[in-house]
């Protein structure tokens, strides 16, 4: 073992910088709509080929070997525009310093714009970019690249403004686009009265992994709709805590067991220290 190690070593080393680099490319890389179909050719091409060496396919082993350089080129050429956003992803520190006390300010200020948005009973409709670049659908849009505020949202929404009727792209903490078009949900709505905003959301959200929000200028209601389920007229409160839940997925709720445990925790400590848990008084600020 030994010696095969000490003559193989350089192959351990090798087989793991290709491993992180594959890795890291890969993390780069998903954040892109074309990273499917780029993973779908490369998968097909391996199979191909897999298949030509096993099954001694001669023919079709010695295309992809002398072609294997064309193809290359040609998935760069294709794909040129997601592997422009995503090594601008890749170089930019940005979305590193979008931290958890960022995201909670920012879904404190998101939250309350879609709440005046649904008192003054003004339609919109916002997509929240995720994982998978909204890029194809903000270069159809008027580009603002302008922090997010609710007197913006207001003002964008606001009925007989220019940019009232489309969607509006957020990307972090900023409003990439307003007046996007979004693609309609191709499945059928269980309600048939939903406008043309509700099945945008649920279009948007079937074809990528936004969330998207919704406020009815009928009704002011709220409605969120995520993989393309549309979850609609939720109360201040519900809309409150799910976008909580979206902006930090990890946070878990405190169960009542936790609540139980934490509380003996508490009390045992008040009693070692000579303190009644119940004496409000004599516990130290």
């Amino acid at each position: 073992m030994m010696k095969f190690l000490e003559e193989h070593w350089t192959a351990g080393i090798e087989i793991l910088i290709l491993w992180v680099g594959l890795y890291t490319l890969y993390k780069t890389f998903r954040a892109t709509r074309g990273a499917r179909i780029f993973v779908g050719v490369v998968m097909i091409l391996a199979v191909i080929t897999t298949m030509a060496y096993l099954f001694n396919l001669t023919v079709i082993a010695w295309i992809l070997l002398r072609s294997a350089l064309g193809i290359a080129f040609a998935l760069v050429i294709v794909f040129q525009p997601e592997l422009r956003a995503a090594l601008a992803r890749l170089g930019s520190s940005r979305f590193l310093m979008f931290n958890k006390t960022h995201k909670l300010e920012f879904a404190e200020e998101l939250t309350d714009a879609i709440l005046q948005l649904s008192h003054k009973r003004i339609g919109a409709l916002i997509a929240l970019e995720r994982e998978i670049s909204l890029k194809e659908y903000s270069d159809n849009g008027v580009r603002l690249d302008s922090l997010f505020s609710s007197e913006v949202a207001l003002t964008i929404f606001f009925p007989m403004t220019a940019l009232h009727d489309g969607g509006m792209v957020l990307a972090k903490d900023r409003i990439a686009s307003a007046g996007c078009v979004f693609p309609l949900s191709k499945n059928e709505m269980a309600d048939r009265t939903l406008g043309l905003r509700h099945r945008a959301a649920c279009g948007i959200s079937e074809e990528t992994d936004a969330v998207a929000i919704v406020v009815s200028e009928e009704t002011g209601s709220i409605s969120i709709a995520v993989n393309g389920v549309l979850e609609r007229k939720l109360e201040e409160k519900e809309f409150r805590e799910k976008l909580e839940k979206i902006f930090i997925p990890d946070e878990k709720p405190e169960t009542d067991n936790e609540q139980d445990i934490r509380d003996a925790d508490e009390a045992l400590d008040s009693e070692d220290n000579g303190l009644d848990p119940s004496d409000s008084d004599m516990v130290p600020d």
